[in-house]
């Protein structure tokens, strides 16, 4: 692989999240690995949580997401590969929502795209987060910018 062309792999869908790391042929030129994960926690804002329900427009989730790692890797000044995985529908109290792979040469910029990604992602990609209380209420959570009140029953 050349290590100048960034290699993004992107996958939303109601699988669940298989992490897995990447094949030591493909990607033999990155000494740094950073990975977040982020799981539906079972207690948000005081309120008991049953579950989240992801939603996402998927292919313009794809490019927004496509672009915020490009965007990442240029910033940090870096070669690398990204990999982001999400869940849409509903995800269970302490099951992985979001995992994010990135491959550098060097740590420190491994962990500078990693929090790109995963902060830009809140804030930008259009996925919507709708917990599900234990109570049986339900409330759209702030994320994306296209949710203009935030937080909505």
């Amino acid at each position: 692989m050349n290590q100048s062309t960034p290699r993004i792999e992107i996958h939303l869908g109601p699988e669940t999240i298989a992490q897995s790391a990447p094949s030591s042929d493909q990607e033999t030129g990155f000494g740094a690995s950073c990975e977040f994960t982020g799981r539906v926690r079972a207690i948000n804002f005081g309120r008991a949580v049953e579950c989240v329900h992801y939603d996402a427009f998927v292919p313009l989730a794809q490019k927004a997401l496509q672009k915020i790692a490009t965007e990442a890797l240029e910033e940090a000044g870096t070669s690398g590969s990204v990999r982001i995985e999400h869940r849409t529908g509903p995800v269970r109290v302490g099951e992985l929502s979001v995992w994010i792979q990135v491959l550098t040469p060097h740590r420190d910029e491994a962990f500078r795209v990693c929090r790109t990604v995963i902060e830009r992602l809140k804030h930008e990609a259009p996925i919507w987060k709708k917990e599900v209380y234990t109570d049986g209420e339900t409330e759209w959570l702030k994320g994306h910018s296209l949710c203009a009140t935030g937080r909505n029953s």
